[in-house]
């Protein structure tokens, strides 16, 4: 079973309309102090696999990362994990800048 892909814009209405659901920021610290967003909890995808207890598997799960490729990988790890709702965040930050919120500084 491979981690489904989400839209900015999809994750957003999901969001606003009150659905639990458990984002990820894949990326390192420093890319999160230019970019980030309140509600990720923090994980850089290098301690994933250490960090996966942190996280509740039976939760809608949205990884997210500068662009989609490294949490595209987190996402699939998740799934081998056993984790069965995980998404990737198209695009990443990079996406929701420019969908969401364009006052989001770029890097």
């Amino acid at each position: 079973m491979a981690a489904e892909e989400i839209e900015p814009l999809e994750f957003k209405r999901r969001a606003d309309a009150g659905q639990k659901l458990q984002l990820i920021d894949v990326r390192e610290p420093w890319e999160i102090a230019i970019a980030g967003l309140p509600q990720a909890l923090s994980i850089p995808l290098n301690e994933l696999p250490q960090r996966l207890q942190e996280l509740d598997p039976k939760l809608d799960t949205v990884v997210m990362c500068k662009s989609g490729a490294r949490s595209r990988r987190a996402a699939a790890f998740m799934v081998s994990r056993g984790f069965e709702r995980v998404a990737n965040l198209t695009g990443g930050i990079d996406a929701w800048t420019r969908d969401i919120d364009p006052t989001l500084q770029t890097y």
